[in-house]
């Protein structure tokens, strides 16, 4: 099988947020679309190993803020490449909240929606929430982020390092999994959070 054309798939990128409690965080994610009409209903899939994906177990709520064509990398670094359980996201942030009472992005977002998780299903690596939407507001008519934007033009392309280090595996850059091993195989996905080749990094003995 050609992982490639799995990555031809169109997408979307998102800041998911939820709060359980006094417990706020959010994360980077790409999978998003809806399901249902009448009502009108959405399904997201969350990485298992995130924060995010067990506080929206617990609390069953979501804001999903659907990021512009304008996001800067810094922004996708803050809430995608680094873990709520170590750091407080929203810590000195001064952001509105929705009709749950969840933060969400008010800059280099186009629109926010708000879900009521109905159901959920384990994929293995994922959680697939089923939610009703429970409001939206289009915040401005900039163009929404895709995936293969963000891959193209927002995302820093890797610069030639010359080194006499020797690699030892390869290193997720999106959940820290890592492969052991001195080549990456040029069709190979993460198990965690199914990233492929582009996303890792060496890591060296």
């Amino acid at each position: 099988m050609d992982k490639k054309a799995i990555y031809k798939l169109s997408y979307g990128v998102f800041m998911l947020s939820t709060k359980a409690g006094d417990k706020v965080n959010g994360c980077i994610t790409n999978t998003c679309m809806q399901v249902a009409n009448s009502p009108t209903r959405i399904a997201i899939a969350c990485i298992n190993a995130n924060y995010t994906c067990d506080l929206i177990k617990e609390s069953g709520v979501f804001a999903l803020s659907l990021l512009s064509e304008d996001c800067g990398y810094e922004l996708i670094q803050h809430f995608g490449m680094q873990s709520g359980r170590n750091v407080d996201k929203f810590a000195n942030l001064q952001l509105p909240t929705d009709v749950n009472g969840i933060p969400y992005l008010a800059w280099q977002t186009c629109a926010v929606i708000s879900g009521k998780v109905l159901e959920s299903i384990d994929l293995g690596s994922h959680t697939l929430f089923i939610a009703e939407v429970v409001d939206a507001v289009n915040l401005n008519d900039s163009e929404p982020l895709t995936y293969a934007d963000y891959q193209n033009k927002v995302k820093p392309k890797k610069e030639a390092v010359q080194t006499d280090r020797k690699i030892v595996g390869w290193r997720c850059k999106i959940c820290n999994y890592v492969y052991e091993g001195s080549e990456l195989p040029a069709e190979f996905a993460c198990p965690v959070c199914g990233h492929g080749p582009e996303d890792f990094e060496p890591v060296y003995a």
